[in-house]
Parts: structure tokens; sequence; C-alpha cells
């Protein structure tokens, strides 16, 4: 009975060593702050993962998650700068910064959370998008726009220890009831627009292309003029030359005859070839050798 006894007792003594054990070790996942709290006072808070350990009984532990969530905010409408409604559908990334804060103001809560976060997002679309013209709204939706309503919300939800990384627009668009008419005036704009450019780019056309032609007259002109200056140096130095050669009354007396054969040959035409010349004309003294 002794022996019994004393393994029941050993046994008993296990078990209760076991369940202290257990309850005073913290296991820390690495998707998650862990507090200490003891009389519901945060004493210690375990950010990194691992295991660690607490008081039995009297320590209880808190998990607060440590990781990017996103909210899906409701779509809403919103009126732009120049007074036209636009739907808007927005989701933010955020996480937490500050598990004490987020403890004592949010009590842990993500549905606490998220309802301040909806309404710190909403304030920073509404603002943004109402002191920005519609058209410039509609062309923001290259990250512009979202980087400027990141930048508005800032640091308004630090005293909840909450930070927003970012905010991103899964839809920007019109209402359906005067979505068609907006495009329209959108579309009539952008012509009026491409119709000044095509003016625009018309005009500098002309421009080039009467600079150019007047470059073109220039340089023909030019050209012109060169080629009548060397055609007159180049008869200038033909007759020269000539002046060289029959320079004695020989040579003169021959090439006045090569010329009057030559004028002879240019009278022949036709099948006629008869001419008849004046005893005392020049032509006929030269060919009968007595010039």
């Amino acid at each position: 009975m002794k022996k019994a006894n004393r393994k029941i007792l050993f046994f008993t003594a296990f078990i209760l060593a076991l369940i202290v054990l257990s309850s005073s070790m913290v296991s820390t996942y690495n998707d998650e702050y862990k507090l200490v709290l003891q009389f519901g006072r945060v004493v210690r808070v375990i950010d990194t993962p691992g295991l660690s350990f607490k008081i039995p009984f009297l320590q209880t532990t808190q998990s607060i998650p440590n990781y990017e969530m996103i909210y899906d905010l409701v779509p809403s409408e919103v009126n732009t700068k120049d007074k036209k409604v636009m739907v808007t559908d927005s989701f933010a990334l955020w996480h937490v910064t500050d598990p004490l804060k987020y403890l004592s103001r949010l009590g842990a809560s993500k549905a606490n959370a998220e309802s301040r976060i909806s309404v710190v997002v909403y304030n920073a679309v509404k603002n943004v998008i109402s002191s920005t013209d519609q058209a410039d709204v509609i062309s923001g939706r290259d990250g512009k726009l979202a980087e400027m309503i990141t930048e508005k919300i800032g640091t308004s939800l630090d005293s909840y220890g909450i930070q927003v990384k970012k905010v991103e627009t899964k839809m920007l668009d019109l209402p359906d009831s005067n979505k068609e008419s907006v495009y329209q005036r959108m579309i009539s704009e952008r012509q009026n627009i491409a119709a000044g450019y095509i003016a625009d780019g018309q005009y500098e056309s002309n421009v080039i292309k009467n600079l150019t032609d007047r470059e073109v007259s220039v340089i023909i002109s030019e050209a012109k003029a060169q080629a009548e200056k060397i055609r007159a140096e180049g008869e200038a130095e033909y007759m020269r030359i000539l002046s060289g050669a029959y320079n004695d009354a020989g040579k003169a007396d021959y090439y006045n005859y090569l010329r009057s054969l030559d004028a002879l040959k240019a009278s022949l035409k036709g099948d006629n070839k008869t001419i008849i010349l004046n005893g005392d004309s020049e032509l006929a003294r030269i060919l009968q050798g007595s010039y």
C-alpha cells in the first residue's frame, strides 16, 4: 500500500509539474507579437519568434498580428474638384507597428482596427479627389493617385499603433448614370486637342517647306550664275586659244576657209544642193582663192 501511494503521489506531482511547466511556456511565432500581461497590465512584449517563459497562473498572454494585412473598403462615391461624381473602390495594406498602443486603444480587435482604417482612408481618398479635377483623377490611375492618398494618411494612425503602408484603387470610375456623357465630352476635348496639334504641325511643315524651297531657289540661282561664269570664262579661253592659234596671215586664211566651208555646208539643206553666190561676195572670193 505504501509503495502504491508513493507511486500515486509521484505521478500526481509529475502531472502537476507538467501543468505548471506548460502554463509557464510562451511560444511566439514569426507572424505575431506576444504580450505578457499581469493583472491586465502588459509587463513584457515578445517580438522575436521562439520559446520563452512567464509566471504560471499569474501571467497571461495576448497575441497581436505581426504581418501585413489587407482591408477592403466599401465602394463609395466622391466628388472631384470640378464637381464631378466618381465611384472609388480601394483597399489598404496595413500592419501593427506598436502592439502596446494597438492593445490599449483597440483591445486587440482586428474589427476595431479596420473600422479606424476605413474612416481614415476614406477621408484621405475624399480629400485628395476633391482637390483634383476629374481628368487628372482619371489620368492618375497609373499610381500617382494612390501615392497621394497614402501620403495624405501619413502618421494619422500612429496613435493606434497602426501604419497604412499603401492604398490602391481597384476601381475608380464614373457612375453609370453619367458615364457615357462624360466619355463623349472627354473624347470631344481630346479631338480638339488633337486638331490643335495637327494645325500646329501643318504650320511648322509649311514653314519648313517654304524655307527649304527658298534655300533650293538660292542654291539653283547661285549654281546657274556660277555655270554662266564658267561658260563665259571657257568661251573667253576658247577665243584666246583661237587667237593664239591663228595669229599669222596663213593660219588666219586657213581658218576663214574652214569657217566658209562650215557656213556653206549649213546653207545646203533639202534636196537642192546648188548654191548661187554673187561674185563679189566674201564667200565666193574665199572659194575662188582670191581672198
